[in-house]
């Protein structure tokens, strides 16, 4: 039942309490003191009480504009203009760019340090953190060139490279940046061999991945720089993992026999090398030594031709005694000289002269006082040796 219903029990709302003749609190005596307080405040003239120019409903409401001193109004006009152009300061800190933009536009880009633009709603600054990394994964499973399925997953790194171009190009440049990894990626493997993905070509898989990834970002300006794409060992699929195991084993094995080899080949080539070339050098030699030696033969002949021209019989005779002062020095002979056959009996060494065959060996005959006999093996004068082998076979 509304309160002013009859039967309502005159429960005035306005009036706080449940009954009473209390009506709704003066409007102008509210009015009133307001203008007392501003006027205290600004230094303006007092309202009048009563029924006069300040009381009534018909009363005079002194505004600040009217009442209030020009010189107290010119101050807080400064001091808020002051302010206002205060609030346009703004330091951006050594990781950070600001992006300024008017009236929502884009105007330029500000560096470490502080700055000054023209307030808001004129102007705005949006900072943007360009030295943060930004990680995100990718996995999936795809086909590769030989009609191979292989599990893929790999991490990339980004980072803002221009803040306009990342504020105001693209919707969502992360979005993009991953929509643009899946793409590449699919491209990328589908178009290489499974063996090369999961073996050798990892890295170069890697590379190739980030440099496209980067060209779709420089075509999209979204303002993002790929700093690194690290990719985890490609796997195949679990229900052929265990042959991949076996292939990738014995692939590992044909390696490490090829590297064995490899190391033996160039052990033993150096040596190969160098034994052929003292091989070379000593028959090189022996080349040299065989005809500087048939040179000299030759030369030694032509001398003995000329000579036995000039004189047949003792050229002869020279040869021949040269020929058998070189057969008897190589010969076993012990040649003895006794004067008349006389106290013969001598003690020979043989054992000793068959072992170390010198030059000239001296005898002693047991009698005292008997002379002294030398054998010369190889003695200067083979005319000599040839007069004393003719006696001794007397």
């Amino acid at each position: 039942m509304a309160w002013n219903e009859p039967g309502g029990g005159n429960k005035d709302p306005w009036s706080g309490k449940g009954g009473g003749d209390q009506g709704p609190p003066d409007l102008d005596e509210v009015v009133r003191k307001l203008q007392e307080r501003l006027g205290g405040l600004f230094g303006g003239n007092k309202p009048t009480g009563g029924g006069g120019t300040g009381g009534g409903a018909g009363g005079g409401f002194n505004l600040p504009g009217g009442d209030l001193s020009s010189k107290a109004f010119g101050i807080i006009a400064g001091v808020v203009l002051v302010v206002w152009l205060a609030t346009g300061i703004y330091i951006i800190e050594p990781a950070e760019r600001g992006v300024v933009t008017r009236f929502g536009e884009y105007v330029d880009t500000t560096g470490p340090g502080p700055h000054w633009h023209i307030p808001w709603p004129i102007e705005a600054v949006r900072k943007v953190n360009v030295d943060e990394i930004s990680t995100f994964s990718h996995s999936a499973s795809m086909l590769t060139q030989d009609e191979n399925i292989v599990d893929v997953e790999l991490t990339v790194q980004s980072r803002i490279q221009d803040a306009a171009d990342f504020l105001f190009q693209v919707a969502d440049p992360e979005q993009t940046l991953r929509d643009a990894t899946v793409t590449v990626v699919r491209v990328t493997v589908g178009g290489s061999k499974l063996d090369f993905v999961m073996t050798e070509g990892r890295g170069a898989v890697a590379v190739m991945i980030r440099e496209r990834i980067q060209e779709l970002m420089d075509e999209y300006r979204t303002g993002l720089l790929v700093t690194a794409v690290n990719m985890q060992p490609a796997k195949p699929p679990e229900q052929v993992k265990a042959a991949f195991d076996d292939a990738i084993k014995a692939r590992e094995d044909k390696e490490r026999l090829e590297n064995q080899a490899e190391a033996y080949a160039n052990e033993v080539l150096p040596q190969a090398r160098g034994e052929a070339a003292r091989i070379i050098a000593d028959a090189r030699a022996y080349r040299d030594q065989v005809i500087a030696r048939s040179e000299g033969e030759t030369a030694r002949f032509t001398a003995i031709l000329n000579e036995y021209l000039m004189a047949p019989e003792v050229t002869r005779q020279r040869l021949y005694m040269e020929t058998m002062e070189q057969v008897l020095g190589e010969a076993n002979k012990v040649i003895i000289d006794v004067e008349d056959g006389t106290n013969s009996l001598l003690y020979l060494p043989i054992d000793q002269l068959m072992k170390q065959r010198p030059a000239e060996t001296t005898l002693t005959r047991p009698e005292s006082g008997a002379p002294t006999v030398a054998a010369d093996a190889s003695s200067d004068r083979p005319q000599r040796s040839v007069d004393r082998d003719r006696r001794v076979r007397q």
